[in-house]
């Protein structure tokens, strides 16, 4: 009767399972997993204003990459912009000098090319002189007449077109530098050196004489003044030799 009595007066204990406790802990990690605590949210946070402060501090450098690529460019654009003004400098010099040479070349040619023409126009009348003497003398001679008159018209007409002039005439005073003098005589009707007979024209060019004047000259005669004085003279001595003039 006591052991029924004291089994009766306990409860009767529920079974447990042996793993109950177990599970009861995973919960719990569980639960302090999925809920984070304030020191995890603080890291959180804390990383996020590192990043700002980072990314603030990568864009100040941008900036001032920037400004010292932009203050670089404009260093090398100015040093860039004078040197092509030396350049320019140097390459205007070059063509002012190259201009004034070409000019210089250009007027040379020129006066080599008149130069050239006048010798050959020189060259070419020269051999003409002997026909154009034939025709003067033959002018001289009454000969010019007919068919032959018109020809040597022509031909002194072409030879005065291409330049040539003639000269020497009687009368004129003698100048070596374009008379040739082939005659010598003296005269009373002179008086200085003159050509008194044109034996062959001379012939000219612009300024040059191609063939000078074949004259005769005369000058004046040698003593025509002074004999009267010495005669004069010797008059005088002869009246004191004998004493001056006899009285009639």
């Amino acid at each position: 009767m006591t052991e029924e009595t004291a089994g009766a007066g306990k409860k009767p204990t529920p079974d447990v399972p042996a793993d109950a406790g177990e599970q009861a802990a995973a919960g719990a990690v569980s639960e302090q997993e999925a809920a984070p605590g304030p020191a995890a949210g603080d890291a959180q946070t804390l990383e996020n204003a590192e990043g700002d402060v980072s990314a603030q501090d990568m864009s100040k450098a941008e900036d001032a990459t920037e400004e010292q690529g932009a203050e670089g460019a404009t260093e090398g654009g100015g040093s860039e912009l004078e040197a092509a003004r030396t350049a320019l400098g140097e390459r205007t010099q070059d063509l002012q000098r190259l201009q004034a040479e070409f000019q210089n070349y250009r007027r040379r040619v020129e006066r080599d090319r008149a130069a050239v023409k006048e010798i050959a126009v020189a060259n070419l009348l020269t051999e003409l002189l002997p026909v154009l003497d034939d025709i003067g003398r033959a002018r001289d001679h009454g000969e010019l007449v007919g068919g032959f008159k018109s020809v040597a018209e022509s031909l002194e007409m072409v030879a005065a077109k291409m330049g040539l002039m003639q000269f020497g005439k009687e009368g004129e005073p003698f100048d070596p530098t374009v008379h040739e003098a082939l005659m010598h005589s003296y005269s009373p009707d002179v008086t200085e050196t003159t050509c008194v007979q044109i034996l062959q024209p001379g012939y000219r060019i612009g300024e040059r004489t191609i063939r000078p004047a074949r004259v005769g000259v005369a000058e004046p005669q040698p003593g025509a003044g002074g004999g009267k004085s010495e005669g004069g003279s010797d008059g005088s001595a002869a009246e004191e030799e004998t004493g001056g003039p006899e009285e009639g």
